[in-house]
């Protein structure tokens, strides 16, 4: 998106506007609107002109906007101009405010807030059906408690995917210690007495870092299926620099083994990752990878 648009909220509701119009039919206190199409406009004097150069100019970059972001096909600018010529003449409007509030709140929960609470419950028992998401979430709204208080219902939702979660973790978990098992009896594989996993790529010949010690290296980190989630080779500069105190205790182990000049596959189990924390796109109880290259130890 090339511009910030001040009118951002006014666009993201115009859809809203020809039924704002259907229902203001039947509120006989707000009367309908009218909206005058093909106006002739005069520019008179300079100001007439910078101003209508000025709408122009604020333009810019909008179509892509309302085609990637809202959806907008642009056969239907009609209605777009119609709807956003609506708005200007009642945007003061507090019914029609919370009419085209409603409509943005809409967006957002079947764009992004109903799919990210029905991930949660992907592979399991239960599932969550549009229709009644809906129901309960206009419910709430209106303070309608025939089936559940706000309350009730945010601990039964809470509840049910802390359990799903915690039985999906449960057989992730394990996955990630059979992997280690199978791991940790493959050809140049060697284990810690803390559990950690590495293998000797390319033996470096240089000193060997404190925990106290700045070091450069490169690396990439992985799942245990492959995924590659970060990678200073994809960077420029290909290198990174960081006290080796300053990671993950599985790094910090790694490092104040290494060489100078060396080069590892380090296997970090979860207890020396990040255990039962979401990091990222790191899931609870993942297994990290790493191909490590000691660069450097930074006096």
């Amino acid at each position: 998106m090339k511009k910030t648009y001040i009118i951002a909220l006014v666009i993201m509701t115009s859809a809203t506007f020809s039924l704002v119009q259907a229902k203001d039919k039947k509120d006989k206190k707000v009367k309908p609107v009218t909206v005058e199409q093909n106006a002739q406009i005069k520019l008179v004097s300079s100001s007439d002109s910078i101003s209508y150069a000025a709408g122009m100019a604020a333009t810019e970059g909008l179509v892509p906007y309302l085609q990637q972001q809202l959806g907008v096909d642009t056969a239907n600018m009609a209605e777009f101009v119609k709807g956003f010529k609506e708005a200007q003449l009642r945007v003061k409007d507090p019914a029609f405010k919370a009419y085209a509030a409603g409509m943005q709140i809409a967006g957002m929960v079947n764009d992004r807030i109903m799919p990210n609470m029905k991930t949660d419950f992907v592979g399991s028992n239960d599932s969550i059906n549009s229709a009644n998401f809906n129901e309960g979430f206009i419910a709430a709204l209106k303070n309608d408690t025939t089936l559940f208080t706000q309350k009730t219902a945010s601990k039964m939702f809470s509840d049910k995917r802390t359990a799903i979660r915690d039985s999906k973790n449960a057989v992730y978990k394990k996955e990630n210690e059979d992997w280690l098992k199978t791991n940790a009896n493959k050809e140049g594989m060697k284990t810690t007495a803390s559990g950690l996993q590495y293998k000797v790529l390319i033996a470096g010949k240089g000193a060997t870092p404190k925990a106290t010690d700045k070091v450069t290296v490169k690396y990439e980190g992985r799942m245990i299926d492959g995924t590659v989630f970060d990678s200073s080779y994809k960077r420029n500069p290909q290198t990174t620099s960081f006290h080796c105190n300053e990671v993950i205790k599985g790094w910090t182990e790694a490092l104040t083994m290494m060489p100078v000049g060396s080069k590892w596959e380090v296997c970090i189990p979860q207890a020396l990752a990040y255990g039962s924390s979401q990091a990222g796109q790191i899931k609870p109880y993942s297994t990290l990878v790493f191909t490590v290259e000691l660069i450097s130890i930074d006096k």
